[in-house]
């Protein structure tokens, strides 16, 4: 009997220490995405599926830049990455405030895009989401972009993660298209020995309520972040550093706002300007003012 409950303790804390390490080479491999990257931007639309003979397909498109990724939090079961883009004359660089992705262990609540400007606000068991990561991905504003759930994967010298799920328009093609309203993304995220690669499959679609969703094209995207020395991102590293304290305030807020856990509809513009506008400015630094803005642009 005692040889039994031997054998039996012993499968347990092997087991124990298995999803352990595997949990470290988790966060390993996601925070491996910290730090000074050059990034080129691919982007190309590889079929269509619409029926109108004038149709256009997006243009294929290239961008290269300096990207600074910086480690905002640090947790065992939450890690949040910031990016800044690195523009322009290197001695005197242009600094953009980019998208911000948090990782989340067995996380259950998820707000998942519908379009429009729509997020619904659903749960996942806990079973459904054992030993997975789930990616939340934020607009420039730390508004809600899209997100979803999966599991690292570390087999054959690789590690990655991939997840297919709904997102508003990319902002490459936001101000240029209204044909389509909802892009099905494909993510596959991918460290490699340089850095790491941001592998995507979208689909763009037409969702109408009482319709069948209608696919329009379907689309490539290569993001390569290949690891520089830190001191290249020097500037984007230091304007974090003055402005962290402000977006603090704004992550704060949203985290209220997601806190309600009901569906989420935004506005597009309020007194005619994006969100994003109205936070890059320099009249939002206090925190009743911050919240202010932000609750105007939720929809009661």
């Amino acid at each position: 009997m005692k040889t039994i409950t031997s054998i039996a303790f012993g499968i347990i804390i092997t087991f124990s220490l298995n999803a352990q390490n595997k949990k470290t080479k988790d966060l390993n491999a996601i925070k491996s995405m910290c730090g000074c990257f050059e990034v080129t931007f691919n982007f190309a639309e590889t079929f269509q599926y619409s029926k109108d003979s004038l149709y256009k397909g997006s243009k294929s498109k290239t961008d290269k830049g300096l990207e600074w990724a910086q480690l905002v939090v640090d947790e065992k079961d939450k890690v949040s990455i910031q990016h800044i883009l690195q523009v322009g004359n290197p001695s005197k660089p242009h600094i953009v405030k980019h998208w911000r992705q948090d990782w989340l262990f067995e996380n259950t609540n998820f707000y998942t895009f519908d379009s429009n400007n729509n997020w619904l606000y659903e749960t996942k068991s806990k079973p459904s989401v054992k030993g997975q990561w789930t990616q939340k991905v934020y607009q420039v504003d730390d508004s809600p972009r899209y997100e979803g759930s999966a599991t690292w994967v570390h087999v054959d010298g690789k590690s990655f993660w991939e997840n297919t799920t709904p997102a508003p328009l990319p902002r490459r093609e936001k101000t240029t298209r209204s044909d389509y309203n909802l892009m099905i993304r494909g993510n596959r995220h991918e460290i490699t020995d340089n850095g790491w690669v941001h592998d995507q499959d979208n689909e763009k679609i037409v969702r109408e309520n009482g319709k069948k969703d209608m696919l329009l094209a379907k689309e490539k995207g290569y993001n390569t972040y290949v690891k520089v020395d830190d001191s290249k991102c020097q500037a984007a590293a230091d304007w974090w550093k003055e402005h962290q304290g402000k977006w603090a305030l704004v992550r704060n807020k949203w985290d209220e706002v997601f806190g309600r856990n009901a569906n989420l509809s935004l506005e597009a513009k309020v007194d005619n300007k994006a969100l994003y506008k109205h936070l890059f400015s320099e009249d939002y630094t206090q925190e009743n003012d911050i919240a202010k803005v932000i609750e105007s642009f939720v929809k009661k």
